[in-house]
């Protein structure tokens, strides 16, 4: 038996993190029967992001997806992440929406639960893991992994004995930003094994550069699996490369058993196939960046971040924000950066950068700072607090579990659901869309008849044939012209000339004239 199991994460976290989670299903199948081939411990195939985006960019319906994965991916595990209390969606739910989720999605093909919560708060975890169990499904608690003052070896073992008393069928250390240093891992994970008789898993994102060295130490620290991505599919804000871990380990003690060969061949489809269709959505993130050591951002947010600045034509700021984002974590208590966290802790950096600290605070933010997400870590800032407080018209901040001022909203929500679209009836799973995306979820609706959008990688142009004889200079391969403006009174003419692939203006008065056309991009 494997001494190390290994989680694959490129149907699920891999996209996410470098291509802003824009795979179709319809890209996922062609490979999907060798990924359930190989023997992964599980297969992250949903979850995270994944709904966001079906419905958002997509036009793919993610209850469909996972049908149809599970469908063809008979044998190995089907994964998903759950963010506790908020499902899949950036709030809380009441309690009976989460109950319903969980039971829908394990009905739907989910086999793994990994459970977190952004804030690490206990009372996040309950309602959610207990659905799990009632589902009979695998409940994997995550301890979602930050630096900061107030976080500490003890206390993360602390979490990680109470998530157990919960009834976790495992834990996992959810290293969403790359800043569980080798040695720290090595730390934590010989600690938590010690007091937790339960299967240890590391997921670890690739960001900063130590996470191959991380999964190495805490596999020798004693934790059973591991989360990966098949190599061409992996490093940058993703993950270690799959193939990499399998041969560190082979011929050791901690052997995955895995069959090298096969590897390559699913890698060979996602580097050929896969990867070329999605360039447009290529994070510029590449490599190692080691001021995520600092900022704390995690790997999926940093295209997030990216996407904001550039909208603002602020991109140059960036080194700014990241810097910013440290300060505003700070005064918000250190939360670790995890959806929703991440985007709210993001999203305020960037206002603060652009408009001046804290000169206007999202909702998100004062929610985040009263307690409606659920208790920090640390002490928030009291002026930024006395601030959202006024903002939401509240007198003070929120103790008790954030689900407990929800009453059970499922029934409001189906029927708010059949009046907007004029039935008698609906689905269960739509209402549940709905539910977590009710905006984007209408429009969804309208259009899904008409099936997932579809991706294609840009045509390389064919090299052109030698010359029979000597000739004059083949001229510069034009693929686009386009007249920008009429002829004016004086005879001039202008085009957009797109010239190896670069926009150029061409204005014809009796000379020709280049001028490259700044496209924004």
């Amino acid at each position: 038996m494997a001494k190390i199991k290994i989680t694959e994460n490129v149907l699920r976290d891999a996209h996410q993190s470098l291509h802003a989670t824009r795979m179709v299903t319809s890209d996922m199948l062609p490979i999907a029967e060798k990924l359930d081939s190989i023997g992964f411990w599980s297969l992250e195939t949903w979850g995270g992001a994944t709904f966001d985006s079906c419905i958002r960019f997509l036009n793919e319906d993610p209850w469909a997806r996972i049908r149809t994965l599970k469908k063809v991916i008979t044998k190995t595990p089907h994964q998903m992440l759950l963010r506790g209390q908020s499902i899949l969606g950036y709030r809380h739910y009441a309690d009976d929406v989460v109950e319903k989720c969980v039971e829908r999605m394990a009905i739907n093909g989910v086999d793994v639960f990994r459970v977190f919560d952004a804030l690490n708060d206990p009372r996040n975890f309950m309602v959610p893991m207990k659905a799990v169990k009632k589902s009979g499904k695998h409940a994997q608690a995550a301890i979602s992994y930050t630096v900061s003052p107030v976080h500490t070896v003890e206390s993360y073992v602390q979490l990680a004995k109470e998530l157990a008393g919960m009834g976790a069928d495992s834990i996992c250390i959810k290293d969403m930003a790359s800043l569980l240093s080798p040695y720290t891992a090595y730390e934590l994970v010989k600690a938590i094994k010690k007091v937790v008789d339960l299967p240890l898993q590391i997921h670890s994102h690739s960001t900063t550069g130590m996470s191959v060295a991380t999964l190495v130490k805490a596999a020798e620290a004693g934790a059973e699996m591991i989360d990966t991505s098949i190599s061409s599919m992996s490093m940058g804000p993703g993950h270690s490369p799959t193939e990499t871990l399998v041969e560190i380990f082979k011929g050791t003690e901690y052997e995955t058993g895995l069959d090298m060969d096969a590897l390559l061949e699913i890698s060979a489809y996602f580097r050929d196939v896969v990867r070329p269709k999605y360039a447009q959505f290529e994070s510029s993130f590449v490599g190692a960046d080691t001021r995520i050591l600092k900022a704390a951002i995690p790997g999926g947010m940093l295209s997030n971040l990216e996407g904001q600045l550039r909208q603002q034509k602020s991109f140059h700021r960036m080194d700014e924000v990241l810097k910013e984002n440290a300060q505003v974590c700070k005064d918000f208590g250190y939360p670790p950066l995890v959806t929703p966290t991440s985007q709210i802790v993001g999203t305020q950096s960037v206002l603060n950068v652009l408009m001046g600290r804290y000169a206007t605070l999202t909702s998100e933010s004062m929610n985040l700072l009263v307690g409606n997400y659920g208790k920090t870590p640390g002490t928030p800032n009291p002026e930024l607090v006395k601030q959202a407080l006024k903002g939401l018209g509240m007198e003070k901040p929120v103790t008790e579990r954030p689900a407990d001022l929800l009453s059970n909203e499922l029934p409001k929500i189906e029927e708010e659901l059949r009046q907007k679209l004029g039935v008698t009836s609906v689905d269960i799973d739509d209402v549940l869309t709905y539910a977590m995306f009710p905006q984007v979820a209408i429009k969804f609706f309208e259009t899904r008849s008409k099936g997932p959008v579809t991706f294609e990688a840009p045509v390389a142009a064919a090299p052109a044939p030698a010359p029979a004889a000597p000739a004059k200079p083949a001229p510069a391969p034009v693929v686009a012209a386009a007249p920008v403006a009429a002829a004016a009174a004086g005879g001039a003419s202008s085009y957009v000339v797109n010239v190896d692939s670069k926009d150029f203006k061409v204005v014809c008065e009796f000379k020709f004239e280049l001028q490259k056309v700044d496209s924004g991009s």
